[in-house]
């Protein structure tokens, strides 16, 4: 009959190596205030006894508990890019991540958000937008004192870190390209209107359209929020109209890929009768027919920036730098085939 095998805990790690509980922790998180015999001793009864910290473990030696929230609102593929480069970095660290999708909407959530903050210690959050810009979220975390990351926020703010893109100049190079084929009618569909991106997104388009000599009909503007639902119906508002587009720049990927099911659906040829761009580069960008042009963000190493800020910087620990760092990665256009220049009418 097979037995199970008791796991061995650090208070007899402490017991055999002669130490206290705190210097273990200190060895295990490689902590410098350890003397060098002290640490040879220690780490030697670990591999005698094959032991494996764990998360309390490591925190008896500080006030840390090795675990970084990420805060989010729907899930999508933007959301699930950004969870796979935060759990890769802090896999690299010995963090943990814990993911918590939120509803904004919710009358219950200043209720909700105290209740978890009273149950689970985090060395710092990431909010992604439009988490970041939301004042019951924010009031909540820095009152219990958590470090704060915002990912494309609206506005910085002088407390917390912020990491994103530059969108404004993004949708100014994707409408210039637009532009550069010979599209004048362009059709723009917006983000939800409590992202700081939609705005960005929404006033480099224009300023482009602008400086190249072309009107902003405000027919060719649309609601899409983000979701492929209401990117079927903004590109059936759009091509709907007595005069529709020649084109249509989406603000993110997923109301792209609907304004494509739209425009095939009516037996339109892509990128022939209708050019099609999006916005991210997430994975479904390049899963289609044709390819999407789109804008790539560094959706994976935003999340890993953010998660280093928090390991390196956090105030629990050495206090964020002075000044407070707002982080800009670099963006890529990505031309694909869903673009070409319009077809003479």
């Amino acid at each position: 009959m097979s037995t199970v095998q008791k796991s061995v805990t650090i208070h007899e790690v402490a017991s055999r190596a002669d130490v206290s509980l705190k210097t273990v922790s200190r060895v295990i998180n490689n902590e410098p205030s350890v003397h060098p015999k002290t640490r040879a001793r220690v780490l030697e009864i670990i591999s005698e006894l094959d032991y494996r910290p764990n998360l309390n473990a490591r925190g008896l030696a500080g006030d840390r508990s090795f675990l970084i929230g990420l805060f989010c609102g729907a899930p999508g593929d933007y959301v699930s890019e950004f969870q796979i480069g935060a759990v890769e970095r802090c896999r690299e660290s010995g963090y943990h991540l814990m993911v918590e999708p939120w509803d904004t909407n919710s009358p219950a959530i200043a209720e909700q958000i105290n209740k978890f903050l009273g149950q689970i210690r985090l060395d710092g959050v990431i909010l992604l937008p439009p988490l970041g810009d939301n004042p019951i979220i924010l009031e909540k975390l820095q009152a219990a004192g958590v470090p704060i990351i915002r990912i494309s926020p609206m506005t910085p703010l002088a407390s917390s870190p912020s990491v994103g893109i530059d969108d404004y100049r993004a949708a100014r190079d994707m409408t210039a390209h637009l532009l550069s084929l010979g599209h004048r009618r362009i059709g723009f569909i917006l983000g939800r209107g409590d992202h700081g991106t939609t705005e960005q997104r929404r006033r480099g388009f224009v300023d482009e359209l602008l400086a190249r000599g072309v009107k902003a009909d405000p027919a060719l503007f649309v609601p899409g929020n983000f979701e492929y639902p209401d990117g079927l119906i903004a590109a059936e508002r759009l091509l709907n109209l007595d005069q529709p587009p020649t084109a249509i720049f989406a603000s993110n990927d997923d109301t792209a890929v609907a304004a494509m099911t739209v425009a095939r659906k009516r037996g339109m040829s892509l990128p022939d009768d209708l050019s099609v761009a999006g916005f991210d580069d997430v994975p479904i960008a390049s899963m289609v027919w044709p390819m999407l042009t789109s804008v790539r963000q560094p959706v994976i190493a935003m999340a890993k920036f953010a998660v280093n800020l928090i390991i390196e910087n956090s105030p629990r620990r050495n206090g964020w730098p002075t000044p407070i760092p707002h982080h800009l990665l670099d963006f890529e256009l990505v031309i694909r085939g869903s673009t070409t220049a319009p077809a003479a009418r």
